[in-house]
């Protein structure tokens, strides 16, 4: 079962290579299992595609697609080269209800009430010295083209930075730093909203807000009720389970949450957590690829189970095209993109 539930998972993400769908929605794996997706390869066919504009189509951030893809141009990879798309993610701890924000990951998880599915986003996250409150909160209001008052310690950052035009206030619109549509938190001052910046998804770019693509702001929005439980956590090593092997996820510590542990310790302090937690036999760990793993953060999961017995896969599938043109500069504002 757990089987046929990671291929149906995998299937989910495979369709989403047909155009740039909505949001990554994949089934919820059966019993222990806490890994979805799959890591994908495509191949450019336009040499004005960037790295970021492949990240968007899949609904990747900043982050997640540069450190899949070490020494390759950001604004210049070129065409005809092969691209690693990390859509593959270990999901939050349990309870797996309403919105779960790991903060370390830059990744949003939504568990609908209804149905057995998780949508994933990435985010854009808090500058340092500005750190999004940890723990639990609800939804508590929606706005529709939010204007946005500039509170004065974000306006004199800004002043300080040079920017002796920065306004005191915004009105709704497209050029909008909260976007065109928000959801606030029971944490004050503190929004899930998309940006004018999209480019900037995956960075640390806010303070204290979680940004959005546009268009997945426009899915949130839509399906996220006033009320709706937010559980903001910071993991900077998940661990997780599919078909019997272990998976180690290893995201870039964030310093305004303290945490004096050294970064290894932290990530084998979480193998040994979440082996605790298993309801089965522990399974076997192979800590020399846990110590590669934490090393490298890459973020996308990496195996770390033995490797004889198991054939687990290290390398990406072969590379499929990516046929798509690039957003373009018309895409660097807080509107929904048009239909890819």
């Amino acid at each position: 079962m757990a089987g046929r539930i990671a291929r149906c998972s995998a299937l989910i993400v495979l369709l989403l290579t047909a155009g740039r769908a909505s949001a990554a929605n994949f089934a919820l794996p059966a019993g222990d299992a806490t890994v979805v997706g799959l890591v994908q390869s495509v191949r450019l066919d336009d040499a004005r595609n960037t790295l970021l504009d492949v990240a968007r189509h899949y609904d990747l951030g900043y982050d997640e697609i540069v450190a899949a893809n070490p020494g390759v141009s950001i604004w210049l990879p070129g065409a005809g080269k092969r691209i690693v798309v990390p859509t593959e993610f270990v999901l939050p701890p349990k309870p797996w209800v309403g919105i779960v924000i790991n903060v370390a990951q830059r990744r949003l998880f939504y568990f609908p009430a209804r149905g057995r599915s998780v949508v994933t986003f990435p985010i854009g996250i808090a500058q340092a010295g500005w750190p999004t409150p940890l723990g639990r909160t609800r939804i508590i209001a929606k706005f529709r083209d939010p204007s946005w008052t500039v509170p004065e310690d974000i306006r004199a950052q800004h002043l300080r930075a040079s920017e002796a035009n920065f306004p005191r206030y915004f009105p709704p619109g497209p050029e909008n730093p909260m976007g065109m549509l928000a959801m606030k938190t029971g944490f004050s001052e503190i929004f899930i909203h998309g940006t004018d910046r999209p480019w900037g998804v995956g960075m640390r770019v806010s303070h204290g807000c979680l940004h959005l693509y546009p268009e997945d702001a426009a899915y949130l929005f839509k399906r996220l009720r006033v009320g709706t439980p937010v559980r903001i956590i910071d993991q900077p090593v998940s661990v997780g389970e599919r078909d019997g092997r272990l998976y180690l996820s290893a995201s870039a510590p964030i310093a305004d949450y303290s945490d004096n542990r050294d970064y290894l310790t932290r990530a084998v302090r979480a193998v040994i957590r979440f082996q605790g937690l298993r309801t089965g036999s522990a399974r076997a760990v192979d800590w020399d690829r846990v110590i590669r793993a934490a090393e490298a953060k890459r973020i996308a999961p990496a195996p770390i189970s033995p490797r004889r017995g198991l054939a687990v896969a290290s390398a990406p599938p072969p590379a499929t095209n990516y046929g798509f043109a690039p957003y373009g500069v018309d895409a660097n504002d807080a509107r929904v993109p048009a239909t890819r």
